[in-house]
């Protein structure tokens, strides 16, 4: 088996061979840095490229191995990072046309974490502007193509715009994202990868420049179901590669025969998605339900109250103006026009309003519970359009359009404090990748990964790639 066979395996496979002395971090990372240069060399996925560093970072962890350390999980993967994330050595943007001030480069608890594994940072991907946008959009630095069409610029989705993209090309095979609104399951699904999005505070946000304490939420990206769960398990419990192996199959055992009840809502969610992205959904839901899954129908007040929050701004635009007038007070005016024009509009507001907005979130907060005594997950289109041409959102008004539209199912569960996944389950009508979202109470982040694995084991013929 060559080395592009071993590298489209699953990471727990990698991992294996790694630890195996089968296959060597130089090996696997030189791969990667092959792939982006060549493959991906026209699509920007990243904002800061230093093959050389990583190619270092190789060799340590494969002296690591040769000394007989204990093998950690994620040692010597090629682990692509979102540029709103400190990585000490690297510059940090956050999207904008300025180098942030040193104490932004600082690691937080994720990339400490993935460090004292001995992981390998393989780049900085794009983000859009202090990831306040879900197009992927950066007309500062340019903004990172869509794989999946070779004829047309399309947005890769936002705000992790160039996450999805590194996994698509093959330099990595796990993207550190964020999500505050969808800025993990917009690109995971506009991409064709798997997005999880964590229940709040679940991991730590130091060390990551904030859009909204409120709602900021720390996520990952991987190309498969199985994938997440590797990688979601061992950064709750940063351990031995043979520790999680285990770990892994307990969980899988656990949720093994339960009979899943989902939830599908009659309201905004569903009735706003174009056609042919709703029958793919449904299509993968459907083939869930010939596997003893369940389906129940009910009304969802609570997410036409999170749509129309986040169509006034909700509190991310009052959140993110304090940020950038109290840390970074020069930054305002240099904003692309199109950003600040958008945080103006719903960022200058009362403080009587910004707590009303509040209120608001928690109420729904307390009252989305009640569905769940019904249902374990609630499912939707992750997106409810096909992921836009750059031609089609010239003018702000065609951008403000799509980019609500874009951001408006996965604001749903980032509002009302559920965590979430999107599964890819097929392509639209312009042949491009389509998810379908799950969101659960806050700490099901296991369920909703076991569903995903059902799910991808499912619609597998369906797992196309672009190339």
């Amino acid at each position: 088996m060559d080395l592009s066979d071993r590298f489209e395996r699953d990471i727990q496979y990698v991992s294996r061979q790694l630890s195996a002395g089968k296959l060597t971090s130089e090996e696997l990372t030189r791969y990667a840095i092959d792939k982006h240069e060549t493959v991906g060399a026209s699509l920007n996925a990243y904002k800061c490229w230093r093959p050389e560093r990583a190619m270092a970072m190789a060799q340590h962890s494969d002296q690591l191995h040769s000394s007989k350390q204990t093998y950690q999980a994620l040692q010597g993967l090629p682990i692509s990072v979102k540029d709103i994330y400190g990585l000490e050595g690297y510059p940090i943007f956050a999207g904008s046309a300025n180098e942030l001030p040193e104490k932004w480069q600082r690691n937080g608890p994720i990339v400490s974490s993935l460090t004292a594994q001995g992981a390998v940072f393989i780049g900085k991907t794009h983000t859009v502007e202090f990831a306040y946008g879900g197009l992927g959009v950066n007309n500062h630095w340019g903004t990172p193509r869509n794989p999946w069409d070779t004829n047309s610029h399309r947005v890769p989705g936002g705000s992790s715009s160039g996450a999805g993209v590194s996994l698509i090309e093959g330099s990595a095979l796990v993207a550190l994202g964020s999500d505050t609104a969808g800025s993990v399951r917009v690109p995971a699904s506009f991409t064709g990868n798997v997005g999880l999005k964590t229940s709040t505070g679940l991991w730590s946000t130091d060390g990551i420049v904030p859009l909204s304490p409120t709602l900021d939420t720390a996520g990952i990206l991987t190309r498969t179901a199985v994938d997440a769960h590797f990688v979601y398990s061992t950064l709750q419990q940063s351990s031995r590669f043979e520790s999680i192996c285990s770990t892994i199959e307990q969980q899988y055992r656990r949720f093994d025969g339960m009979k899943f009840r989902i939830g599908i809502d009659d309201g905004i969610i569903w009735n706003t998605t174009a056609s042919d992205i709703a029958q793919v959904c449904m299509d993968g839901i459907r083939s869930l339900e010939q596997h003893s899954f369940q389906t129940v129908q009910f009304e969802f007040p609570e997410s036409t109250i999170a749509i129309e929050l986040r169509n006034v701004g909700g509190p991310v635009s009052a959140e993110l103006v304090e940020f950038l007038r109290s840390e970074l007070p020069d930054w305002y005016e240099r904003l692309d026009p199109v950003i600040r024009d958008r945080i103006k509009l719903g960022g200058d507001i009362s403080a009587t309003e910004y707590l009303r907005r509040r209120r608001q979130i928690n109420d729904s907060r307390r009252t989305v519970q009640q569905h769940f005594e019904n249902c374990d997950v609630i499912a939707s289109p992750t997106v409810p359009l096909t992921p836009p041409m750059m031609s089609e959102i010239v003018t702000p008004e065609d951008y403000m359009t799509r980019n609500l539209l874009t951001l408006q199912n996965t604001t749903v569960g980032s509002f009302l404090d559920l965590c979430a996944i999107t599964i890819p389950v097929g392509l639209d009508r312009a042949g491009m990748p389509v998810g379908l979202q799950f969101m659960a109470l806050p700490g099901n982040e296991l369920m909703l990964l076991a569903i995903g694995r059902r799910l991808e084991e499912i619609v597998r013929d369906k797992q196309l790639m672009p190339y």
